[in-house]
């Protein structure tokens, strides 16, 4: 075989690498949308999962970016943030270092941040059933929760009620009401018969905004007497800190 045939028959093998480097197929797992991943982003993908085991991650097609969060909902877990992240930022990290360190950065710090956001919600963490974040475009993230508005109600009541009565009486009453809820709330989720208008969706650019929105979704202007132990907690957390 002469020299140039050689080196085109190089060039051709190259390229046949190259197309099969960047066929994509589809991803499974949680996803919204039809996202699609190349060999090279699958394996980062399913890397990056592995590293932030304690997060659950939801792969976006570029084409449901915008109607992502409304659909986050579907993967409720509060115990455990959900990341929206689209198929496109997936293969830019798997092949760009600097894009990857700079994301997982994102990540990273909104998965430390989960614990301190409950705790600084105090009890209304409990009406909570998704925390979320979306990794943006522009090298941020924003940050959403669907906040279950019904239990709030019914706990609010339960507190009112109790506070006429006797000390012993009071504590047995709310938690007796509370399980009643919960398992009210546990038929309902059975049954598939969740009423919309008892969840919101409240979106923020900060941690701090997020828990602002979220109490003020469950008690209107904010202005609801707390317990000693909530006061006690700290209502400011410093995200990039």
């Amino acid at each position: 075989m002469s020299t140039i045939a050689q080196v085109e028959g190089s060039i051709v093998a190259s390229d046949y690498e190259a197309a099969q480097a960047k066929k994509k197929s589809k991803v499974s797992g949680k996803t919204i949308g039809q996202p699609e991943l190349s060999e090279k982003g699958q394996k980062y993908y399913e890397e990056l999962k592995k590293k932030y085991s304690n997060m659950d991650f939801v792969l976006v097609s570029k084409d449901m970016k915008e109607q992502a969060k409304a659909q986050a909902g579907n993967y409720a877990n509060p115990n455990r943030m959900v990341v929206l992240i689209d198929e496109e930022k997936i293969e830019r990290m798997a092949e760009d270092e600097n894009y990857r360190k700079q994301y997982e950065s994102i990540i990273k710090n909104a998965a430390t941040k989960l614990p301190e956001l409950q705790s600084s919600l105090g009890k209304a963490a409990s009406n909570v059933k998704t925390f979320g974040m979306k990794v943006n475009d522009n090298g941020t993230a924003s940050y959403f929760a669907v906040v279950d508005k019904s239990l709030a109600s019914q706990r609010d009541r339960i507190e009112k009620n109790a506070a006429k009565k006797k000390e012993a009486q009071k504590t047995a009453d709310k938690k007796a009401a509370k399980k009643a809820a919960e398992e009210k709330l546990d038929k309902k989720r059975l049954e598939g018969k969740e009423q919309d208008e008892d969840t919101v969706m409240v979106e923020a650019t900060t941690i701090d905004e997020l828990i602002e929105k979220i109490n003020q979704a469950l008690y209107g202007d904010g202005n609801r007497v707390r317990t000693e132990e909530e006061r006690a907690l700290g209502q400011h957390i410093d995200f990039w800190g």
